[in-house]
């Protein structure tokens, strides 16, 4: 297994590519509507939130396969995939990274990436990034949880999955914090923190 680059390194180099500082945070996320939307898992069918009649909630994760700190997550997603899938709150990964800019994200080496994380969660192509551009997500890894209100689906948390990349036994997580909250009927006391990851290039 190759090693992976020094935190140092992943930190200058994220700095170029879709980090976010905290002065550049701008709340654009919290409390916007979510339209169900259909996408193609890895396994061949197709996925959308109405299949999850139950659901409390979503974990919405923006991943891809080439991304160096998006590598560092699929046993985290994993994880928080089983816990949470277990409460009615299931883990969607999304990859809406452009096949044009990035050839390492076709949906069959999304296929493999599956297998070789043995991902417990639907891994989706979202091949005309519409949902990408639905949740503003911009990033990868960029995570959200939405939560129903009213018949409608709406953003209650957006960011980092957690606050240590590198090592996961130190990492405080955001996500679970968050959902520790929603599910005590209140509502996230940090809703949107910023994160690290690559850019996801929308085309026009």
């Amino acid at each position: 297994m190759k090693r992976l680059p020094n935190i140092f390194l992943l930190l200058f180099l994220f700095s170029f590519l879709g980090f976010k500082s905290d002065k550049y945070i701008q709340k654009k996320h919290i409390g916007k509507v979510i339209s169900d939307f259909s996408l193609l898992n890895v396994d061949g069918r197709v996925v959308s939130l109405k299949n999850y009649p139950n659901a409390k909630g979503f974990i919405v994760v923006f991943t891809c396969n080439h991304c160096p700190f998006a590598k560092l997550y699929p046993e985290r997603l994993n994880s928080l995939s089983e816990k949470y899938s277990a409460l009615d709150i299931p883990l969607l990964a999304i990859n809406s990274m452009d096949t044009a800019v990035y050839d390492e994200e076709s949906f069959a080496l999304m296929r493999e990436k599956a297998n070789q994380d043995k991902f417990t969660f639907p891994y989706l192509y979202d091949a005309d990034q519409v949902v990408g551009k639905n949740f503003n997500a911009d990033h990868t890894p960029h995570a959200f949880i939405i939560w129903k209100s009213n018949n409608q689906w709406l953003v209650k948390y957006a960011g980092a999955i957690d606050d240590n990349g590198e090592h996961p036994e130190l990492a405080k997580s955001f996500i679970e914090i968050s959902l520790k909250e929603l599910l005590e009927n209140k509502e996230p006391s940090n809703p949107e923190t910023n994160s690290f990851g690559c850019r996801i290039y929308y085309r026009k």
